[in-house]
């Protein structure tokens, strides 16, 4: 079906010398409002216009439709009638009138509309999917656009999309095709850093930062240079790039959220406002630039062959079967990047894996779904898998955070089969190395595992197989001991744990009484089986009182390992809804943390997986 609709995709009208042209007019994005004005060469009769439905890198059907508005279609200064296809709700349908070799496309993009939070008043978070329309049935890399933004005063911007002018306010790009065009994000701010990270054989990479408060860009220099060391890193584990420069887009904003999408040559990263002033925050999710970055191997220039597809609007126009690859293998490269680079202490290892591996390993949902469902599935978990009991149904979290286990599995294979002679390295090596400027090779399924069989000969279809394609009731486990270590429960805090819990103002309750609850005692999930599933405490209730005393996360931890080896219940006083309830949770094994311990007499191969590769400068 993909490759018939991919046939009949029709002859760009916007071409190099002739191209769409699109300006972000953002002065008012202060106040969540932006202004598009779109220029798009057609030839007259009914004319179709397309507004992106899937967004790459976001792997679903996103295009936020919602936060268009007042759409203005004109030609030759008289208004156009428009009409929304009904059945395919991002097309929409104009007859052009005789002589018309240009259609004007004006409407107002909602910042902060139903799609989630795009602006503040000192940060623009510049997507240029939410601000164009384009010709039906195309091919993006023959579709051609020219793009500008005006800035409110006083802001700066920036964009791996080459510049053909700067005067005040106002940039105008170069004329690039749609597919780079979308593929480079252009954040905006009042307050704006940015840091030459790496500089060397005709290539640069950039932190850029733009913050809601001027005090959040005062960041330690050991920081900046854990940043600075992540470009050498990441060549050392690729053997190459595929980027000619790189902007890593960071806002700090406690309004805007948590966020990271990957572009060829720059990322759209989003975080707390303190994310790189606050230790714990860069110990919780240190991991996130070096994600995005890595994705300009491992996704971009990398991609599966169903992943890549050259019009955003064909039905159905991606398929996600092999994201345990794309996502999977990069959450794992981005975390061992953030531990090499020293953005996080390559020490804290065994403990970070300690947390990820249990947390698998106590989700229910894995008993009866395999992993390949997620990411075949991916679209919907994205989109609209919501509400409550996730370890039941499962997540599109679990192929980054299993498919990491995957990758960890494998690199242990690889160093244990070779005796420590090759590791994962050299399957990042064949997958991705190579030196070039942005462009797209694909693979398939049976790619990965002949340069798997490159690195060292091994049984990798029926690895995977085993623990992606069937279902797996404990996650990969070999890895860990393996590696030299062996997973033990006790009362001391997982320090990853502890920073997520207290991040998220929340009680790691997990392990022991079967608990995700909140700082104020409102429970967001059960674990099946747990002490408070029979209990009957579900999501949605909320744990006022403990034994008589009101609910505090220290009074909870107390009681917890006070009624350890004893026989009596904990009382609990249950708010739901407009009801309160007296529930009892018959629980007696004290508070319980995952961490990793050595083995004696064993090699630690965590320690040579996460130490620094790259030569020091």
């Amino acid at each position: 079906m993909i490759n018939i609709q991919i046939a009949m995709l029709a002859m760009s009208l916007a071409t190099q010398s002739n191209p769409m042209t699109v300006t972000l007019d953002a002065r008012k994005a202060p106040i969540g409002l932006a202004y598009a004005h779109v220029t798009i060469p057609v030839v007259p009769g009914p004319f179709t216009i397309d507004y992106p439905q899937w967004i790459p890198g976001e792997h679903g059907p996103t295009g936020p439709l919602s936060d268009i508005s007042e759409l203005r279609v004109s030609a030759n200064g008289k208004q156009l009638h428009w009409q929304r296809d009904q059945v395919d709700l991002y097309a929409f349908h104009l007859n052009v009138p005789p002589g018309v070799a240009a259609v004007n496309v004006d409407f107002t993009v909602l910042l902060n509309g139903g799609d989630g939070r795009m602006a503040t008043r000192n940060i623009l978070v510049g997507n240029w999917n939410r601000y164009i329309f384009y010709e039906r049935n195309i091919d993006n890399t023959q579709y051609f656009a020219r793009a500008s933004i005006i800035m409110p005063p006083g802001w700066d911007y920036a964009s791996a999309l080459p510049v053909a002018s700067h005067s005040g306010t106002r940039v105008d790009f170069d004329t690039v095709s749609l597919e780079t065009l979308v593929d480079s994000p252009t954040d905006m701010g009042a307050y704006v850093k940015h840091i030459t990270t790496w500089s060397g054989d005709g290539a640069t990479t950039y932190l850029d930062l733009f913050a809601d408060a001027p005090e959040d860009l005062k960041i330690d220099d050991k920081v900046i240079a854990a940043y600075k060391r992540l470009t050498p890193e990441a060549m050392a584990l690729y053997g190459g790039r595929h980027w000619n420069l790189y902007h890593a887009e960071l806002t700090l904003s406690d309004t805007l959220g948590f966020q990271g999408i990957e572009h060829h040559q720059s990322s759209d990263d989003r975080a707390a406002d303190d994310f790189l002033t606050n230790p714990r925050m860069q110990m919780a999710n240190g991991d996130l630039v070096p994600h995005e970055f890595s994705h300009s191997w491992n996704g971009k220039y990398r991609r599966p062959f169903d992943l890549q597809q050259p019009d955003y609007n064909l039905p159905y126009s991606e398929r996600t079967e092999l994201l345990w690859q794309y996502e999977g293998m990069n959450q794992y490269i981005g975390d061992l990047l953030s531990f090499r680079a020293g953005i996080r202490d390559p020490n804290d290892y065994p403990e970070f894996l300690a947390s990820l591996y249990s947390t698998l390993a106590y989700e229910p949902g894995r008993n009866t779904t395999a992993l390949i469902d997620t990411t075949t599935g991916a679209p919907y978990y994205y989109c609209c898998a919501r509400g409550v009991y996730p370890s039941l149904r499962r997540t599109s979290g679990d192929f980054y955070a299993e498919g990491e286990l995957v990758w960890l599995d494998a690199d242990t294979i690889i160093r244990e089969q070779t005796h420590g002679a090759k590791s994962l390295d050299d399957y990042t090596r064949i997958f991705a190395g190579g030196v070039s400027g942005p462009k797209v090779v694909t693979y398939t399924r049976e790619d990965i595992e002949r340069y798997l069989n490159q690195v060292t000969p091994y049984d990798w279809h029926g690895f995977f197989e085993k623990y992606v394609y069937s279902i797996a009731v404990t996650p990969p486990t070999d890895e860990i001991t393996r590696a030299g270590y062996r997973l033990i429960f006790n009362d001391t805090p997982n320090k990853f744990i502890a920073g997520r819990a207290v991040g998220a103002r929340g009680v790691a309750a997990w392990f022991d009484a079967g608990l995700q609850l909140t700082g104020n005692g409102s429970i967001g999930d059960v674990r099946e089986n747990s002490a408070a599933w029979k209990a009957a405490l579900a999501p949605g209730m909320q744990i006022v009182a403990i034994n008589g005393r009101a609910f505090s996360p220290e009074l909870w931890t107390e009681t917890l390992n006070d009624a350890k080896g004893s026989a009596a219940p904990i009382h609990l006083l249950v708010k739901q809804g407009h009801w309160y309830q007296k529930m009892d949770l018959d629980y007696h094994e004290g508070v319980k943390y995952p961490h990793l311990e050595r083995i004696p007499g064993t090699i630690d191969m965590f320690s040579a997986i996460m130490q620094p590769h790259a030569a020091t400068p």
